[in-house]
């Protein structure tokens, strides 16, 4: 586990509402690349004390606190949440951000890939939250943000195993915080658009036109862009803090407008 130090020395381009999160602690889960780190810098700058739970957390620097976990494995999460709640003190924030992508029809995954998909979308966050609950629940602030995706609320090709995945955790979702608002715990899910990770970037990199098909993704997004890693960070943030204290059960969309709009076609 690396060492902590002041949220100075984070990045600046950081989103940042200093102190909005301040003596609050977090768990990111899938925290050492993409949304999860962006996700993490986003909270520490913002005054958490935060560690990030990754398979390679060799990445995660100081302030962050880096901790290996695979989600699918039950003793590895069992001893990376308890090891991460006795070096921040507790836990006040869960983000369930690991997840694995996969394309192609319902006919084209074997079931061995449906299986491990779930178990890590799905499955993980069954095993860290199981995991974080006798720590959450001793919070004042408690509040776990799963990170869900535009694949649960629209069709879209080719996604069928990875859309499954998102869908039953949109589902889950609003179940837990059916289950734990009685105990104080928020429960919330961010449903992101295309964003531009690296995950992103290996499929751009696959494909046999990967500037054809990144015009694509811009063109099926209403704002005409992939959607930034630091703005779903800005989310999960805003729905992980004080300031959300009645939100619980919501998914917040931030795909710049794919889910709710239907715009004209552009002129010729």
């Amino acid at each position: 586990m690396t060492s902590s130090s002041s949220p100075a020395d984070l990045p600046s381009d950081t989103v940042a509402a200093p102190g909005a999160l301040t003596g609050l602690r977090a768990v990111v889960t899938g925290g050492a690349s993409g949304i999860g780190s962006a996700t993490a810098q986003t909270l520490a700058a913002r005054g958490a004390r935060v560690a990030c739970l990754d398979v390679n957390p060799a990445s995660v620097t100081p302030p962050l606190l880096g901790v290996r976990c695979d989600v699918s494995d039950d003793g590895e999460v069992a001893t990376a949440v308890a090891a991460a709640a006795e070096e921040l003190g507790g836990i006040d924030i869960l983000i369930n951000n690991a997840g694995i992508g996969a394309q192609g029809t319902v006919e084209d995954n074997e079931l061995d890939q449906w299986r491990a998909v779930l178990d890590v979308n799905l499955l993980g966050i069954v095993r860290v939250t199981r995991a974080a609950l006798p720590w959450l629940r001793r919070s004042t602030a408690a509040a776990v943000v799963n990170t869900c995706s535009i694949a649960a609320t629209a069709g879209l090709p080719r996604r069928a195993l990875y859309s499954a995945s998102k869908g039953a955790v949109l589902s889950l979702t609003l179940a837990m915080a059916a289950d734990h608002a009685a105990e104080g715990i928020r429960v919330n899910c961010v449903n992101p658009g295309t964003v531009d990770t690296p995950w992103v970037q290996r499929l751009l990199s696959a494909a046999a036109d990967p500037e054809a098909e990144r015009e694509a993704l811009r063109r099926r997004q209403p704002i005409g862009r992939l959607v930034s890693a630091e703005e779903v960070a800005t989310a999960i943030a805003y729905l992980a803090g004080p300031d959300a204290g009645a939100t619980t059960g919501t998914a917040l969309a931030v795909d710049g407008g794919m889910q709710g709009l239907r715009l004209p076609p552009p002129a010729r």
